[in-house]
Order: structure tokens, then C-alpha cells, then sequence
């Protein structure tokens, strides 16, 4: 069981690093819970949806040196990795985006149940990223 939590994590990667926006939702349950970094909770894959789109919409990302554990329930997973991008369009409420690259140490933690990602919680350091795109 471990081993098919981490394939879906990894399969939730792969569709990432390839901006395969649908199949990375098929990944996840119709309710999932998704925790942004340092902001809001949202649940649902509309949502979700809705949340990817700014992001592809403001940035142009790629993860890699990405590592997975699952604990003997594969139930619960956690995932590291290293973001490479750069910063296409002004977000609301952050600094003026000018073609800034950035690399940026993260995290994310899942939970799953019925071959599904249920809730996905992620992490990076905002002030560093926030002094990458401002310099």
C-alpha cells in the first residue's frame, strides 16, 4: 500500500512539472482539502482548479530533487522538493513580477484514501521567496 501512495504522489508530480492541470486533478478526491501556504484552506477540486490556473496564470514552475515517504498506514504522505521558476505576472497583494527566477526549497503534505489525494498542505519559506523576486 505504501508503494501505491507514493506512485500517486509521484503521479501528482509528474502532471506538475508537466502543467497537466487535468491530470493532476483526477489525482485528487471530488472534496479535497487544500491548504495554501501561508493563507487560506479551500476544498473541492473547483477550487483547486481555480487555484491552478493563477498559479499557471502568474508562474512558470518546475520541481525537482523531490523525495516521498508515506508512514505504514499509506494513508499519510510528505513530499520535498526544490521549485525552479520564474514570476510572469503580478499576483494581487506581492511584489511586481518581472521575469524574476527564483529556486526555493519546499514541502507538502498529503492524505489519502480511495486511491486519492484528499487533502494536500504545502510549504515554502514566503520571506525567502519574497527577497528572491525583490532583488
Amino acid at each position: 500500500m505504501r508503494d501505491e501512495t507514493e506512485a500517486l504522489i509521484e503521479a501528482y508530480y509528474a502532471a506538475f512539472n508537466k502543467a497537466d492541470w487535468e491530470a493532476m486533478l483526477a489525482l485528487l478526491s471530488e472534496d479535497v482539502r487544500h491548504d495554501i501556504n501561508q493563507s487560506e484552506t479551500q476544498t473541492g477540486k473547483p477550487a483547486f482548479r481555480a487555484f491552478m490556473a493563477e498559479m499557471q496564470r502568474c508562474y512558470a514552475e518546475r520541481l525537482e530533487n523531490i523525495q516521498i515517504l508515506s508512514d505504514k498506514t499509506a494513508t499519510r504522505a510528505a513530499a520535498t522538493y526544490v521549485v525552479h521558476g520564474r514570476y510572469l505576472t503580478t499576483a494581487e497583494g506581492l511584489p511586481e513580477a518581472k521575469g524574476q527566477s527564483y529556486v526555493l526549497p519546499g514541502g507538502a503534505f498529503f492524505e489519502v484514501a480511495g486511491g486519492r489525494i484528499t487533502r494536500v498542505t504545502n510549504y515554502y519559506n514566503l520571506q525567502d521567496w519574497l527577497d528572491q523576486v525583490s532583488a
